[in-house]
C-alpha cells in the first residue's frame, strides 16, 4: 500500500485506519503505532501540511516495513532520552521500542524513515 497524503494531524486516523483495512487481521497495534508516529514527526518537525509518501508493505520474513517520505532530507529523526517531566522527545524511543529494526535512508531531495514489525494482531483482535 502506498499513500500520498499532506501531512495534517487529521490525516493520521484515517491513515491508521487505511493501514487496517490493507493488513486485514494480521495489523498490529505496533504498525499502527509507527504510523503515527513517523508521520507526526513529519508535522511536527518538518511542517503541518508537507507531502509525504508512505508505504506499508510485507518484508520476504514476514515483517510490516512502514516508510515515510518527506522532502526535507536535514530534519533526521533522533532517539532521546526523554525526562519523565518532558512533554515531548518520547516518539522515536517508542518507535525503537515496539520496531524490530528501524533506520533512515537519505536521498539528495528528500528523507525516508523506516521501520520494520514483527507479525501479530493487536491484543483482543480476533485472527
Amino acid at each position: 500500500m502506498t499513500v500520498r497524503l499532506l501531512a495534517v494531524p487529521k490525516e493520521v486516523p484515517l491513515l491508521r485506519r487505511a493501514v487496517r483495512d490493507h493488513l486485514g487481521t494480521s495489523a498490529s497495534c505496533e504498525v499502527e503505532l509507527c504510523v503515527s508516529e513517523l508521520v507526526g514527526n513529519v508535522i511536527r518537525h518538518v511542517g503541518e501540511g508537507t507531502p509525504v509518501t508512505v508505504y506499508v508493505g510485507r518484508t520476504a520474513d514476514g515483517r510490516t516495513r512502514v516508510e515515510v517520505t518527506d522532502p526535507d532530507p536535514r530534519a533526521l529523526p533522533v532517539l532521546l532520552r526523554a525526562a519523565v517531566d518532558d512533554e515531548g522527545g518520547r516518539g522515536i524511543a517508542l518507535l525503537d521500542a515496539v520496531a524490530l529494526r528501524w533506520g533512515v535512508r537519505q536521498e539528495e531531495a528528500s528523507k525516508t524513515v523506516w521501520c520494520e514489525v514483527g507479525p501479530g494482531p493487536c491484543p483482543g483482535q480476533r485472527v
